[in-house]
């Protein structure tokens, strides 16, 4: 068997592979953690329990607790990652290691010899926070019911897993398309959360809902007040604790996200103590809005800390399935008229970096640089007829940088001389024509007052050569709902990155996602080559093939211009009310608030008539 499967196209072998049943899975070689381990490294294996985690978002609308579908929107559950405290999978992620994991409600993993199965034994002790075993058939109803309700953010990367089978009550199977790559489908299979088939007999799970969803994780939903808050209670009975995963992990008692009309106002209850922590991503605020009292007196901490993960995919994306974007010279002219580094000076307190790379940090492997290496252009040269001339012929397409006065009329030139090289000619009220003579406009889609003052001298630069430039605010519900039908110009996202990409790049490039409602290929991105470079970067077997295919396809979709990079910092900026503690050491890849720190109690009584409890 393995002899033939050798020989099928795409396939290519997991690390573990034929190895027999194990603790986790890897992309690639040994896992950091042996299978006696106690407890990861970067947790405090006796850190108390007990106390309140609050946090807040602001701007963003809140009406379903169900964060796997299209339909609704879950907020809490997507921007501060609490679905992980009330939905399981099979196994969990180290967040000191980029690229295994280890077991959880599965106890071992055991990939077959071939590479196009995995077979899961299951922990008897699991169980659904109502008291019933999680069984092998609840896994299967799991993957089922994603692959066909679930967001297209999960059923793309689904695809390649054909189906599952339940071999007893505490073994299931995943079985996998022998034509794909199979390098990352047993840790695409081990992290699908699992879900009650008899929960859902009878509902709908394609319909949002504020009834709590049941599920085995050590919360449990409290209160879901829509557009007000979500408060999330530690259970008693958690089957899982004290596993070597869960060791140190999720040490508060309660975890509660208010929800705020806006940025302002959830800034001011962060400074009146209604909420206790908050990651802050406006440069001017954390530049000039905290000189109030409590953190004059030191009763709040504002501290940057790094982070080791790639910044993010974060800027202006065309929607390419509208005709005006089609010529790629008028996405660079477009692109050309945004003057980060004034923005950067005026705007931003210095805070930021500009953004130049799809995927930018994370120790930077990733990232295409210079001319392309002999070992991208033996990938991109077969895809030649598919990419721009540039890509093979020059190094990798940079923004180029203004003098930050205000007046980039160098680089608005550069773009005049690319609209005109496109057909976009100036009419006789200075206003740009097409080919065809017919008048072009352009609007960027925002959802809150937060990118007003960036955009705004975005769009006078596009003024002054000739571009109508508008900008359109509405509200969160609409702002969804617009985006999930492709119904813009160009919007603002933030994609994050994986340390190790693989199957998820189908969701953000492939031609698969273009046409899918709802899909994260906000750009309509339908590109053979594109393609290709995304199954390459699947099917690499080891970490040096995998970075150089990655930088291929970042050198490919830069010079396809499909966004206006925006800025990045490799840090997070945070801020919290001084009652928390946390370990010794920070996990490379993650904050580790929510996961490993925990209430200090004298802290805590020191500022409780402000907090509270």
């Amino acid at each position: 068997m393995a002899g033939t499967a050798a020989l099928l196209p795409g396939f290519e072998r997991h690390a573990a592979a034929g190895a027999g049943p194990m603790h986790g899975l890897s992309a690639f070689g040994a896992l950091k953690y042996p299978a006696d381990f106690s407890h990861f490294d970067y947790v405090n294996p006796a850190a108390p329990r007990g106390g309140t985690f609050s946090t807040a978002i602001g701007g963003l609308s809140f009406d379903s607790v169900h964060p796997f579908i299209l339909k609704g929107n879950p907020n809490p559950f997507r921007y501060v990652a609490t679905s992980a405290l009330l939905f399981e999978t099979l196994m969990v992620g180290a967040a000191d290691e980029p690229d295994a994991v280890y077991g959880l409600v599965a106890q071992t993993a055991e990939v077959s010899a071939d590479g196009t199965s995995v077979t899961f034994t299951l922990r008897r002790e699991a169980k659904f926070s109502d008291g019933t075993p999680i069984t092998a058939d609840d896994c299967v109803f799991s993957l089922e019911i994603m692959k066909t309700k679930g967001h297209p953010a999960f059923q793309i990367p689904l695809a390649p897993i054909l189906g599952a089978e339940a071999e007893a009550p505490d073994r299931v199977r995943y079985d996998f398309n022998p034509q794909a790559a199979l390098r990352d489908l047993p840790m695409q299979a081990a992290a699908l959360p699992i879900f009650s088939r008899a929960f859902w007999d009878g509902r709908d799970f394609a319909e949002s809902t504020l009834e709590p969803i049941l599920g085995s994780g050590p919360y449990l939903i409290e209160e879901a007040e829509a557009e007000r808050r979500v408060v999330l209670r530690r259970r008693d009975d958690y089957w899982g604790e004290g596993l070597p995963v869960t060791r140190g992990i999720y040490n508060f008692e309660r975890v509660r996200v208010d929800v705020f009309r806006d940025r302002t106002a959830a800034f001011e209850g962060f400074k009146a103590g209604v909420y206790t922590f908050r990651e802050e991503f406006t440069s001017k605020i954390w530049a000039t809005e905290y000189g109030f009292p409590a953190r004059e007196r030191g009763d709040v901490v504002q501290n940057v800390i790094p982070d080791g993960r790639p910044s993010g995919t974060q800027g202006f994306w065309f929607n390419l399935r509208r005709e005006k974007f089609a010529d790629p010279r008028v996405r660079q002219a477009i692109g050309l008229a945004f003057d980060f580094e004034w923005s950067n000076r005026t705007l931003f307190y210095g805070l930021y970096d500009r953004t130049d790379s799809l995927f930018e940090g994370g120790g930077t492997a990733l990232e295409a640089t210079g001319a392309p290496t002999p070992a991208e252009l033996a990938l991109l040269e077969p895809l030649a007829a598919d990419l721009p001339a540039s890509v093979l012929e020059a190094e990798a397409y940079v923004p180029p940088k203004t003098d930050a006065s205000g007046r980039p009329r160098r680089v608005l030139r550069r773009a005049t001389r690319l609209l005109e090289e496109a057909g976009w000619t100036l009419g006789e009220d200075r206003k740009r024509r097409d080919a065809e003579g017919n008048p072009v406009s352009i609007e960027f889609l925002v959802q809150s007052t937060l990118f007003e003052r960036i955009i705004d001298p975005y769009l006078k630069n596009l003024q002054q050569i000739g571009i109508d430039a508008t900008l359109r605010r509405v509200d969160p519900a609409q702002y969804r709902k617009r985006l999930d039908e492709f119904d813009f110009d160009i919007t603002t996202e933030r994609y994050a990155m994986s340390l190790t990409p693989g199957t998820e790049l189908r969701a953000f490039f492939h031609s698969d996602s273009a046409a899918v409602p709802g899909s994260r290929n906000l750009a309509g991105i339908a590109n053979p080559a594109v393609d290709a470079l995304i199954e390459r970067v699947e099917q690499a077997e080891d970490r040096e093939t995998l970075n150089t295919a990655v930088r291929a396809l970042d050198r490919a979709l830069r010079a396809m211009h499909i966004w206006v990079p925006q800025w990045s910092k490799a840090s997070h900026h945070i801020a919290y009310w001084d009652i928390y503690a946390q370990p010794a050491t920070k996990p490379a890849y993650d904050r580790g608030v929510l996961t490993t720190w925990w209430v200090d109690a004298d802290k805590h009584a020191r500022l409780s008539d402000i907090v509270g409890s």
